[in-house]
């Protein structure tokens, strides 16, 4: 049986690759049998004329037996695909400006959806590499109502994920993470690292076996310290420790503790870092243990005070999600109910009715998601309608093509060739020009997502485009759909053909006539550029709005320097006096104009105190008052203007009258219709000193470039937390260039193993505005990119029309119209579909604004300046695409016009 199989299969590739050879030998067969047929009348006495013709009659029809042998091989249909594609390559080659524009039409459209594939797949969709079953993997939020509204969080306690642990029973694995950036290595090769600390129990989510050593354990991941070992991450190992496996039982210190290494993980293994791979991988216990170290913080597994770690959760089979969330909620409403008895300030589970959800693993999709998420599925909607344009655009120049091609499909119909087999061939010849676009978008879509990884996930890593499965599968996807969708006009016009008309009507097809489907194709674009770029419009005015805020401080030439001391432990004066040490140096420093003091970092960290107003019952009622304690240089280093009264100054030390200056908002706030200056102000107690308010400065934005209130107010750091103090450097230039130079003069200043992080401000703040960036920076690139595309339709239409319109052009320039009436005429009729775009386009924007409007900051979905330069737009790119067909127009000869009639 299989030797049969095999021969069988040996022929169909023989007649599938040597066609040539097998038609000879097929010829030389039946020349054999024909010469046989003949030998038996020769010999019967006929003349070999005679003989031969009667072989013949005998024989049948030589071409239909040739046709059955060619069908018994199987490969008919195969070798009547191959004669398509050779016929479509031949008649695209034969028109290569036509071939070439639509290529790079598509390419455009393929290219941009490709592009915001690789981000989105990777924001909301993608999960993390060789995790098992990720569908049934889940993060989870937890879930209450706080002063009206609900409130679902992902971050949680130590505390919490004991609770789950215990009180869950529809899961087969639950797994604790935290990922944050720790001193990795020691003394001269110490780098800032981005380390996972994991519960041992993650290890079991995934298809990953370490690459050299183990992993740890459960008995090494337990309360109050686990065991102090490490596992590398696969490019830290490669990088740092050049690939060896004798890596196993060295040393290796992160953050302030030693481990010792037992094990490397796989390649691909970043467990569920979402901005790279992990440098180091440690137990979640033996991290905690080791940093909350000491009477007062050892108790991170039995109190509910510290939220830093996020829980994952893997539902038993046969477990939906509906109940799997419900046993987490009854799990979190007891645990909700340890906590309170624990610390009385929770409401009750009546009031805050406590739940759990079980979301995607990807953060992005969780119950609060993120506007940069929203702002990139907006954006992959726009580049779908960029390949709608874009498809519109090829399908309007194929039916073109098609109509041109009329007479040649009539005379194929004519000779006996079915609508079935044109369609066929039109299509072929669609989906090679689909396919050959989608392989130049794939170049389009590998550097354009580069680009826009690095303005939305720079700290993602560089996307592998060209290698990647699922992109290469959604670029395969949409080609296959572009090839389809932009065949489908030429295919309807073939169905139509009516073969006596079109035979009879020669190269001219009598009175011209507009094509309806062209026509509605042109108004598509048209409507949908319209669409674009009153999104671009909006986010663009949206980024100038938030990039004009003023935050209370400059950005670009301020240098934020952390001093990280590590294992090492000070006194409370030694700490200060280093930090003290530190902005001495840094003043005099080439490049560095001030240096000051602070306590917290703007959109980094917060600090907030209890505090008390006499007359106000409470004070937290109107809102989050939050800290920042400073050197008296603060201001002037951060450009944070005085409003009234003093900044903070050198007299206000230790041993002097406690001061505070406020905010302008926190002042309005305090004391409405009041002069704040010489108020009051007492913290932690009513009972505690005055602190007096002696200057009121400007509002800044401590959380949020659009949401904060601004409540803000500055201690001397003399009198607040010195030892806790940071670095801020006001640099001459451009802080981002001078930062590694100020970090290694400062660094010989630091006792011990401890070290200097340098990061320039404006990578604080850049992310906050990121949203914006992305919208307004895809919104214009693609409106821009619909606006082309439109334009090239317009052309490609209207250049037809003039074309068909010779002899009545010809006429017309005959019979005494100028070039002025000729000109009127086309541009006249371009701009009617244009306005007639530009208005139906504004209704579905108007309608489309309120979906964006939560995405928008200070502009009007319906802003009239938006849609005025829109039109304006669209009307300069029609007449720019309109003035050449209607020069053509004017150079018509009315003889030669009428001649070819």
């Amino acid at each position: 049986m299989i030797p049969e199989l095999l021969s069988d299969l040996k022929y169909r590739l023989r007649a599938l690759f040597r066609r040539g050879e097998m038609e000879h030998e097929l010829d030389d067969e039946m020349r054999f049998h024909i010469e046989r047929e003949a030998e038996k009348y020769r010999a019967a006495g006929m003349s070999p004329e005679e003989a031969r013709r009667r072989a013949h009659v005998a024989f049948g029809g030589v071409d239909v037996v040739k046709e059955e042998s060619r069908d018994a091989r199987g490969l008919s249909y195969l070798e009547s695909i191959i004669q398509d594609l050779r016929y479509a390559i031949r008649a695209l080659r034969r028109n290569p400006g036509f071939t070439v524009g639509v290529m790079v039409t598509l390419a455009l459209g393929i290219g941009a959806n490709t592009a915001m594939f690789s981000v989105v797949d990777r924001l909301l969709f993608r999960s993390p590499p060789l995790l098992r079953d990720p569908d049934q993997v889940h993060r989870i939020y937890f879930a209450s109502m706080d002063r009206g509204t609900e409130d679902a969080r992902s971050g949680t306690e130590y505390t919490r994920y004991l609770d789950m642990r215990r009180w869950t029973s529809d899961f087969s694995e639950l797994a604790a993470f935290s990922v944050r950036d720790l001193a990795v290595g020691a003394g001269t090769d110490t780098r800032e690292g981005r380390v996972a600390t994991i519960s041992a129990s993650l290890f079991d989510m995934f298809d990953a076996k370490p690459v050299v050593g183990r992993f740890f354990t459960a008995e090494e991941d337990t309360v109050p310290i686990g065991a102090m070992v490490a596992v590398l991450g696969y490019g830290y190992w490669q990088t740092n420790y050049g690939g060896r496996s004798d890596v196993l039982g060295q040393p290796i210190e992160v953050g302030s503790s030693k481990y010792t290494i037992i094990g490397v993980a796989p390649r691909n293994f970043i467990a569920f870092s979402e901005e790279g791979p992990p440098a180091v991988f440690v137990p979640i216990t033996a991290y905690a243990g080791a940093f909350r170290a000491g009477p007062q913080l050892s108790n991170y597994y039995t109190r509910y005070n510290w939220s830093w770690l996020e829980i994952l959760a893997r539902r038993k089979p046969g477990i939906t999600l509906p109940q799997a969330e419900a046993d987490l909620s009854r799990a979190y409403r007891l645990s909700w109910d340890t906590e309170q008895s624990l610390q009385h300030t929770l409401p009750p589970v009546e009031i805050a009715r406590p739940h759990a959800i079980a979301a995607p693993v990807q953060s992005e999709r969780g119950p609060n998601q993120s506007k940069l998420a929203k702002v990139a599925t907006w954006v992959s909607s726009v580049a779908a309608i960029v390949l709608l344009i874009a498809c519109a655009n090829v399908a309007n120049l194929m039916l073109a093509r098609s109509i041109r091609r009329r007479r040649e499909i009539a005379v194929r119909l004519a000779l006996g060739v079915s609508k079935g087999r044109l369609v066929r061939q039109l299509l072929t010849e669609s989906l090679l020009l689909a396919a050959s676009g989608g392989g130049l978008g794939l170049i389009v879509g590998h550097w354009g997502g580069a680009l826009i990884r690095a303005l939305v996930l720079p700290d993602h890593g560089a996307g592998h485009t060209l290698s990647d499965h699922r992109t290469l599968g959604f670029a395969l996807a949409i080609s296959l759909a572009a090839g389809v969708i932009t065949g489908m006009a030429p295919i309807f016009q073939v169905r139509r053909t009516d073969l006596s008309d079109s035979l009879k009507a020669g190269m001219r097809e009598g009175v011209y006539r507009r094509s309806r489907a062209r026509t509605g194709l042109l108004l598509l674009q048209a409507v949908l550029s319209v669409v674009l770029l009153v999104g671009a419009g909006l986010f663009v005015r949206s980024l100038r709005n938030v990039e004009a805020v003023r935050l209370g401080y400059d950005v670009d030439p301020i240098l934020y320097i952390y001093p990280n001391t590590r294992s090492l432990k000070l006194s409370d004066d030694a700490a200060a006096a280093t930090r003290r040490q530190l902005v001495e140096t840094a003043r005099s420093l080439p490049g560095v104009e001030s240096a000051a003091l602070g306590l917290t970092v703007p959109f980094w960290d917060t600090w907030t105190e209890k505090l008390y107003v006499t007359g106000i019952d409470s004070v937290g009622r109107l809102g989050s008052f939050t800290i920042q304690g400073v050197s008296p240089e603060y201001f002037a280093t951060m450009g944070t203007r005085i409003l009234r009264g003093r900044g903070i100054t050198a007299e206000d030390r230790k041993d002097t009258p406690r001061v505070v200056v406020l905010s302008r908002a926190m002042a309005t706030t305090l004391w409405p219709g009041q002069e704040a200056l010489g108020q009051c102000l007492r913290m932690n107690s009513d009972t505690m000193p005055c602190i007096t308010v002696v200057g009121i400065a400007e509002d800044i934005k401590q959380n949020s470039i659009t949401e904060d209130r601004g409540l803000h107010y500055y201690l001397p750091i003399e009198q607040f937390h010195p030892e806790a103090a940071v670095v801020f450097a006001r640099m001459k230039g451009d802080a981002a260039g001078q930062a590694e130079s100020i970090r290694r003069q400062l660094q010989p200043l630091m006792p011990g193993d401890s070290y200097l992080t340098a990061t320039p401000m404006h990578e604080i703040v850049d992310p906050n505005v990121r949203s914006w960036q992305l919208g307004a920076t895809m919104f214009l690139v693609f409106g821009g990119l619909a606006l082309v595309l439109a334009g090239i339709g317009l052309y490609s239409v209207i250049a037809y029309d003039v074309a068909q319109r010779t002899h009545e052009l010809g006429v017309r320039i005959a019979l005494g119209a100028g070039v002025s009436n000729v000109v009127r005429v086309v541009v006249g009729d371009g701009l009617r579909f244009i306005l007639i775009g530009i208005l139906l386009g504004s209704g579905l924007a108007l309608w489309a604004g309120r979906l964006i409007e939560p995405l928008l900051y200070a502009v009007s979905p319906r802003d009239p300046l938006v849609f005025g330069v829109v039109t304006g737009a669209l009307l300069l790119a029609a007449v720019l695409a309109l003035l050449l067909p209607a020069l053509r127009a004017t150079r018509v000869d009315p003889t030669v016009a009428l001649r070819s009639e």
